[in-house]
């Protein structure tokens, strides 16, 4: 479902899994400029979307998920996981409920999926979730003046950490961004977003994660994580990690070398001397930093050391403390400036 917005002059198109949307509109460090100075808008609606009604919608997604959500007020929004049995992660879900359904968005290609689970654990509950992403689009508002009036058509608003996602009917899609931009916000790429996301140290599942992430490692506890709440799948893992141990990588924030006119490879390896340590996640150029980047390492790798990622020369910043876990509150909060 390719975006409207692709039309627009000086769009260019993303690649891989957001190809379907604008990587940016001719000008990326103008457009993060905007997103964490001004107001800008960014289209997210590749995103898949899933609608949840239903008497029992929040309590079962209480406990099915790591967030507190049986006592969600209406309008409130959270982020949740949903873990393998051995507390793998398998999706990550923004959401909010409007007091007569719950609205999640989650990576693109992953909405079957969410759903296939989701239908598996249904039981005798009154629950009914649907996939609606054929017929609605997230669209991502950003930065200090980004309070502007929405669209009457608006479905769902989700007002979270990073940003204000606002879900609208697809074939209002363009209409509705004109009319935002309207009220001044700039349009911006998928470019610009990542920049400020790797910057406030915030990592995308499927990206900066693999088949083996548990939350631990990439500091979801507290965000996405609510350690007491009662049992959901994968819980033991989190527990056992949480009160007795350390989780087995960390998620680093990466300052890359600007000498050379490339940045590393999503998936390339991240070395220290001759030892693979880990693997470079999203990677991005940031208007104020350079290059940047989000690596998940070896929990043992020296935090001071210089790495290789994908050939290229990375200080790390500690974004995961090599001794999170065993009760080590881990503070994950965007960095100060970064995204005022």
């Amino acid at each position: 479902m390719q975006s409207p917005l692709l039309k627009t002059t000086g769009a260019v198109a993303g690649s891989g899994i957001d190809a379907d949307v604008p990587a940016h509109y001719g000008d990326p460090y103008a457009e993060q400029r905007a997103l964490a100075a001004a107001a800008g808008l960014v289209d997210r609606s590749h995103r898949g979307v899933l609608r949840i009604t239903g008497a029992d919608r929040l309590s079962w997604l209480h406990n099915l998920t790591t967030q507190r959500l049986d006592r969600l007020a209406p309008g409130a929004a959270a982020e949740a996981l949903i873990l393998s049995p051995t507390g793998h992660i398998e999706h990550h879900l923004t959401l909010t409920d409007d007091g007569t359904a719950t609205w999640i968005h989650v990576e693109p290609g992953t909405a079957a999926a969410l759903l296939t689970f989701l239908e598996s654990m249904r039981f005798m509950l009154r629950v009914e979730p649907e996939d609606v992403s054929a017929g609605y689009a997230v669209l991502t508002l950003m930065g200090p003046e980004a309070g502007v009036p929405l669209p009457e058509d608006v479905a769902a608003v989700v007002r979270g950490s990073f940003g204000i996602d606002v879900l609208v009917p697809r074939d209002r899609l363009g209409a509705a961004a004109a009319e935002l931009a309207g009220h001044g916000l700039q349009l911006a790429g998928l470019l610009a977003y990542d920049a400020l996301r790797i910057a406030a140290h915030r990592p995308r599942f499927g990206v900066d994660t693999d088949h083996r992430t548990i939350p631990h490692e990439v500091g979801w506890i507290g965000t996405a994580v609510q350690l007491d709440k009662g049992c959901y799948r994968g819980q033991e893992t989190v527990a056992r990690v949480h009160n007795l141990g350390h989780p087995p990588r960390r998620l680093v924030f990466l300052h890359l070398d600007g000498s050379e006119d490339r940045l590393p490879g999503h998936g390339d390896p991240v070395q220290l001397e001759a030892a693979t340590v880990g693997f470079v996640g999203s990677v991005a150029r940031h208007y104020e930093l350079g290059p940047i980047g989000l690596a998940l390492v070896k929990r043992t790798t020296p935090v001071a050391a210089t790495l290789l990622a994908g050939g290229l020369p990375a200080a790390q910043e500690v974004i995961v403390p090599p001794d999170a876990g065993a009760n080590v509150k881990v503070n994950l909060k965007s960095r100060p400036g970064l995204l005022r």
